[in-house]
């Protein structure tokens, strides 16, 4: 049953170890991936962003950008979303979500749209797709992080599973440590 148990913990350690050893690369990975990727784009933080003429290439550099673009999205929409505004223009140019008082484009015989709800559609495609990429680095550090624990709870659990799984016999005696004789004047 010792034999068992022996061969047991240290394929359990095994599997720890492989597991861990492969987290890790994949967190590297992942991480690699994503700053190859933000860097093809060339995005460059604008003069009033928090990273003034850097290249986004980081998940913290994509989300410190994401939040610029929203900043300049609401500025460009009088601070509102896309959802307080209306979906039509009026005769004025005013917006309106009704339809029966929207003004009627000419060529196509429809209400006339607000292109400025259309921002919002860039804006929301944009700032998803770089806090997307601040997720997916931060799921790599984490795959990183896990595969370190994983892999030192195999190196761990293989220690155990050798020394409390070895027989008596075949263990080194413990030595006590030699007694000092002291001369008595």
């Amino acid at each position: 049953m010792r034999k068992l148990l022996q061969y047991g913990g240290i394929v359990a350690s095994v599997i720890l170890i492989a597991i861990g050893i492969g987290a890790i690369y994949s967190g590297f990975s992942g991480r690699s991936q994503v700053r190859t990727d933000l860097a093809a784009e060339q995005i460059v933080g604008t003069d009033d962003s928090t990273i003034p003429g850097q290249l986004v290439d980081t998940g913290s550099e994509a989300q410190a950008f994401a939040a610029i673009i929203r900043h300049h999205t609401l500025e460009a929409t009088g601070g509102k979303t896309y959802s307080q505004m209306g979906q039509y223009l009026d005769a004025k140019g005013n917006p309106t979500s009704d339809k029966a008082v929207a003004a009627i484009d000419p060529q196509t015989k429809k209400p006339v749209a607000n292109q400025a709800r259309q921002i919002w559609v860039t804006e929301t495609a944009l700032t998803t797709a770089l806090n997307t990429a601040f997720f997916a680095e931060r799921v790599a550090t984490f795959a990183i992080v896990m595969g370190f624990a994983l892999l030192l709870s195999g190196i761990g659990f293989t220690v155990l599973t050798l020394r409390a799984l070895m027989p008596a016999d075949a263990r080194k005696p413990e030595r006590a440590p030699a007694a000092v004789s002291v001369p008595v004047a």
